[in-house]
């Protein structure tokens, strides 16, 4: 069985025992990225003409002596988009799965994690013929026919021009025009410098969670003799003496630059950072990852009072929440 079939049953029995600490990362807890008229009550403020006096903030007014009324956030499904790199590299895999199958569990791990509660999801897909879009629909048919629709693409023979990522990108910030959660699955193999400005314009408006994959042949060099090396996206083929141990280290070494490099750079971009291993349960370090960013929002030090509510001895309820997937890089 595939692995993004693998996947729901997966995310259920996971749901059955952290549920609760899952909410409010890649799926709920969203209100707020889009002010406007709703039902939940944001922060007080002065007082103008016109504003609405059944919102009226009396606790607030008594304590400053000035009239206060609290603004409402929209209270809007979150939508959410991602970007997935089907390119002739993420055809590679030694491990239990290829770079490809783990992209898809991961895309039908944000999908399953955030389409029960009518959350919208789109994907825009990079492969070989081109960026192929799907909109935003909310429902569990819908995720199911873009999950197939991600599954069913055709590798790309070696040699066949491929966009790059950072082309999808600057394609997908032209689509998407809510504010949302954008996930970029891939290998980040492309240089940095295509793709970390486009991100960084997506991470402008958005929350951007770049999901990184690798297989671990990627990272070492084993000692097997000649070892036959075919690039998947130009086709050129070169045979590598592997028992040299010099150049298994330079190997190692390079390898742990260009990590170093991807690192940095989703780091500029202002993109969450979640790394995927091809030899690695990907549902444990999916969890690990979601409860590490739910450990560091809740560290994360509240917002200052306002000059209104300074000075009053005890803080005004408030209603403020935090946009899905806030937190820092996690590698």
């Amino acid at each position: 069985m595939k692995p993004y079939l693998m996947a729901e049953p997966a995310l259920r029995r996971l749901e059955l025992t952290i549920t609760r600490r899952l909410d409010g990362l890649l799926q709920g807890e969203h209100l707020g990225l889009v002010p406007g008229p709703g039902s939940e009550m944001a922060e007080a403020r002065a007082y103008q003409a016109g504003d609405d006096v059944r919102r009226m903030d009396w606790n607030v007014t008594a304590r400053t002596g000035e009239p206060h009324v609290r603004d409402l956030v929209a209270d809007r499904e979150l939508e959410i988009w991602a970007l997935l790199d089907a390119t002739a590299s993420m055809d590679f895999g030694t491990a239990t799965m290829e770079k490809r199958e783990l992209a898809l569990s991961a895309l039908a791990a944000v999908g399953f994690l955030t389409q029960r509660t009518g959350n919208r999801i789109g994907t825009h897909l990079l492969h070989g013929g081109g960026v192929r879009t799907l909109p935003a629909r909310t429902g569990r048919p819908h995720l199911m026919a873009l999950l197939q629709a991600a599954f069913g693409l055709r590798r790309t023979p070696p040699g066949v021009a491929e966009p790059l990522l950072g082309v999808a990108a600057e394609q997908l910030g032209r689509v998407v025009r809510r504010r949302g959660l954008i996930v970029v699955v891939s290998d980040f193999l492309d240089p940095p410098e295509t793709w970390e400005q486009p991100l960084r314009r997506l991470a402008a408006r958005h929350q951007v969670l770049a999901v990184e994959v690798l297989d671990p042949r990627e990272l070492t060099l084993p000692d097997v003799g000649i070892l036959t090396l075919i690039d998947p996206e130009t086709g050129r083929r070169r045979e590598v003496a592997t028992g040299d141990a010099r150049l298994r280290r330079r190997y190692a070494e390079a390898a742990a630059g260009q990590r170093d490099a991807i690192a940095r750079g989703l780091s500029r971009a202002g993109a969450s950072h979640l790394r995927l291993r091809t030899d690695r349960d990907w549902v444990c370090d999916l969890v690990q990852y979601v409860m590490r960013q739910r450990r560091l929002a809740a560290l994360a030090p509240s917002p200052a009072p306002s000059p209104a509510q300074s000075p009053a001895p005890s803080p005004a309820p408030s209603s403020a929440t935090n946009p899905p997937g806030a937190g820092g890089d996690a590698a």
